[in-house]
């Protein structure tokens, strides 16, 4: 019988994260101060992070070391499993092989916990006594309530509104972990409160979100800010993920050709993906393709400029691919992929042409986590299935080649909590949004003061 999961023993799970810092191309434009417009130092940030986060934030050390109280909750989860998806090939009638690293297996049932048990550790060493932090469709809000609980801190999420109504389960997860989730924008900051008066009917957004949870954080005692995805640190605790999967790939006896993953903030395609862009740099000849959705094209049409990367501009300036720090995405289900930025890492790498972005539309991507979960029996999160629709098309794409491709895509969560997006589905009361040019025209004009980087790319529309 075929061999369908490739597994590796907990002997096998990496003592070390990956830092693509130390073997970048073109070296990294720095954060800047919001109000000076220079670059940020340690100081500026320690109003926000412990210094052992921010210490790994502007690190170029190529391997930094997992601690072992880390180590000790990732074997609940880790490693996990690499699957090859036969049902998925024979239906497609594809010559490739399509392969999968499942993230779903964690206990929030996502790849979030990769960062957030270390960043719950290293608050904890410098004293943090709680954590502010936002989340989009929740998989970030529980993964770091659990996380926070297995290290004795209190937890407050600040929920983005839509998500927080179209996904009330998690919410329940993250109480169940101890943790208090407000919906927001709230009345419980200001940030918060000057957005209800301009808008009481606000579907809020990640940018809002995180102005909220950072304003929480500088305000309260003995607390600081923690974010799911973006900064260089999450990037870097992600890479567990294709560090395990690299060596995974290499009991199958397969390299792929082509590796996918989904891209909000850039948190788990980074996870996944990082790991293979250092072997790109090196010579392999590999793809490598960020999806988002068409409804929030930051990747594909947005510019790279510098940005907050919060709505009320309390966050250092980042340089990135960015809608606008004011952008409101449309209220898709894939509420994890609704951010205006992209990680300063992953934005780096387009510009240097080691990713390849991808936008597509809500009604593909619901198509694609049908296929999938009708072949390989799995249920998707909806920005999941973001990167199921590109590996379907890679799949056909090798099929009209006649080639027998390698694809690999992280399955970075399921979508068990998430079934009233498959009901509005069902139901027809989903539809594509596209970003109409003028949008996005309109969502930039806030961002033509700012600073430019050196290589400022104008906006693709």
């Amino acid at each position: 019988m075929e061999v369908k999961k490739i597994f590796l023993p907990e002997s096998e799970l990496p003592r070390q994260w990956y830092n693509i810092m130390a073997d970048m191309p073109t070296p990294m434009e720095p954060p800047l101060h919001p109000g000076t417009g220079q670059p940020v130092g340690p100081d500026d940030l320690a109003p926000i992070f412990p210094m052992n986060l921010i210490e790994q934030e502007v690190s170029t050390q190529r391997w930094i070391d997992i601690p072992q109280e880390v180590l000790e909750k990732y074997v609940i989860w880790r490693p996990t499993p690499l699957y090859r998806a036969y049902n998925l090939e024979k239906f497609l009638g594809t010559p490739a092989k399509i392969y999968y690293k499942n993230e779903g297996v964690s206990p929030p049932g996502s790849h979030k916990p990769n960062t957030a048990i270390a960043q719950a550790y290293y608050n904890k060493v410098a004293g943090t006594k709680r954590i502010t932090t936002e989340t989009g469709a929740g998989q970030w809000g529980s993964a770091l309530s659990m996380c926070c609980a297995m290290f004795g801190l209190e937890c407050k999420v600040f929920m983005v509104k839509i998500s927080f109504n179209q996904k009330p389960y998690r919410k329940l997860m993250m109480q169940t972990w101890g943790a208090n989730c407000v919906a927001s924008p709230s009345t419980e900051t200001e940030a918060g409160r000057k957005i209800l008066a301009e808008d009481p009917d606000s579907p809020g957004s990640l940018g809002i979100a995180i102005s909220e949870a950072v304003e929480a954080a500088v305000t309260g005692k003995d607390t600081k800010y923690s974010l799911g995805s973006v900064l260089n640190h999450v990037m870097l605790h992600q890479t567990i993920n294709g560090l395990e999967t690299q060596k995974q790939m290499a009991i199958a006896g397969d390299y792929p050709d082509v590796v996918i993953g989904c891209a909000g903030g850039g948190s788990n395609f980074a996870g996944n993906c990082l790991p293979f862009v250092c072997d790109k740099i090196h010579g392999k000849e590999i793809e490598i393709i960020g999806v988002e959705p068409s409804s929030c094209p930051t990747m594909t049409q947005g510019p790279f400029a510098y940005d907050f990367g919060d709505t009320v501009q309390m966050t250092p300036l980042l340089p990135m691919h960015t809608l606008g720090h004011n952008f409101i995405p449309a209220p898709i289900h894939a509420g994890g992929l609704r951010y205006h930025g992209m990680a300063p890492i992953i934005s780096q790498l387009i510009l240097d042409n080691l990713i390849r972005p991808m936008a597509v539309h809500q009604m593909e991507t619901f198509e694609a986590g049908l296929t999938f979960a009708k072949t390989e029996g799995f249920i998707s999160a909806p920005e999941t299935n973001h990167a199921i629709a590109v590996a379907i098309k890679e799949a056909l794409k090798a099929k009209e080649e006649g080639k027998e491709k390698v694809i690999l895509f992280n399955w970075s969560g399921h979508g068990l909590v998430d079934m009233a997006a498959y009901q509005a589905y069902f139901e027809g009361r989903l539809a594509d949004y596209p970003l109409p040019a003028d949008d996005i025209k309109r969502a930039l004009a806030d961002i033509d003061p700012l600073p430019k980087p050196n290589q400022y790319r104008a906006p693709k529309i």
